[in-house]
């Protein structure tokens, strides 16, 4: 039988390492844990969870991401609202049988979405 493997880190790229690895340690509270060339590894994102990761890339973000991180909070206008003032767009609102989220974008354009917490 052959072991499943377990996702150990969510790899995000970015151009601006410094600035994308600050925008995400602040809206997780996270802390940085590891730093190699090019790579900035941070803290779990639950306690048994994946890292959430950054990797510097050259290219720019072009086409809407293939996976993306929905963060859940009491108040998804406070998140909303510290996201914007760090430099991230609120992009759109949907709602789909009485369950609201809201699509954002960090500042280099990572899309994620903000719902409430159950």
């Amino acid at each position: 039988m052959t072991e499943n493997p377990m996702v150990v880190s969510v790899m995000l790229d970015c151009n601006d390492l410094e600035k994308e690895a600050a925008f995400w340690k602040e809206i997780l509270g996270l802390e940085e844990k590891m730093r190699f060339p090019d790579y900035i590894f941070l803290s779990r994102l639950t306690a048994k969870g994946p890292r959430l990761a950054l990797q510097q890339v050259s290219e720019a973000k072009t086409v809407k991401n293939r996976m993306h991180l929905d963060l859940a909070v009491a108040d998804p206008e406070a998140l909303i609202g510290r996201v914007l003032a760090l430099g991230g767009t609120r992009l759109a609102d949907h709602e789909m049988g009485g369950f609201h989220w809201t699509v954002m974008a960090d500042p280099e354009g990572n899309e994620f979405c903000v719902t409430p917490q159950d």
